[in-house]
């Protein structure tokens, strides 16, 4: 992206509580960050630690942000079927959604750029377990977008993680490389 213009994009990762969804607004953040972008993080959550709906949001500009929550998503990926019912209609539309098709049976309305997968269950093959869901959407919305660099996500990723937990998050991140690339065709 070209910082001589104008650049705004505004994103929210939405689901349930568990999923991640906190964390990869954070990790992107700290990639924008990296990128030189001006950047805000906010979540929301309910009182439940696992479950209750969840959801970050991530501004990410070359000028001043003066609300830091998105409000007309460029990007959303929505985990579970209430986050889609509540939110698709906020998606700018040439936005791009992304859903975990195994969760999100029903779409309100049509969508131009959409990517279907079943997350759950290619990561649970693929990784070998649920818990990088949120790096492998994340990835995915990274490879179509380029709202960052996949050098800078790559970066934040291993700021953001303890040690232990860097290796399944790398292959989880060529894994949403693999999705997105699929999702073209």
């Amino acid at each position: 992206m070209t910082k001589s213009n104008t650049f705004r994009k505004e994103i929210r990762f939405s689901g349930s509580g568990g999923q991640g969804l906190i964390l990869a607004g954070i990790i992107l953040a700290r990639a924008a960050a990296l990128e030189g972008y001006k950047v805000t993080q906010t979540q929301s959550y309910g009182p439940e630690s696992r479950g209750g709906s969840s959801r970050a949001d991530v501004v990410i500009s070359n000028t001043e942000i003066y609300f830091p929550e998105a409000q007309h998503f460029d990007y959303l990926i929505a985990l579970t079927q209430q986050a889609a019912d509540k939110y698709i209609y906020d998606l700018k539309d040439d936005g791009l959604l992304i859903i975990d098709s195994g969760l999100v049976k029903n779409l309100g309305m049509t969508i131009n750029n959409l990517v279907e997968q079943e997350l759950t269950n290619i990561c649970l093959e693929r990784l070998g377990s649920v818990l990088p869901m949120n790096i492998v959407s994340l990835s995915c919305l990274v490879h179509l977008s380029k709202v960052v660099t996949e050098k800078n996500l790559e970066q934040a990723i291993r700021e953001s993680l303890k040690p232990s937990l860097i290796d399944l998050n790398l292959k989880a991140m060529k894994l949403g490389f693999e999705i997105a690339d699929k999702s073209l065709n």
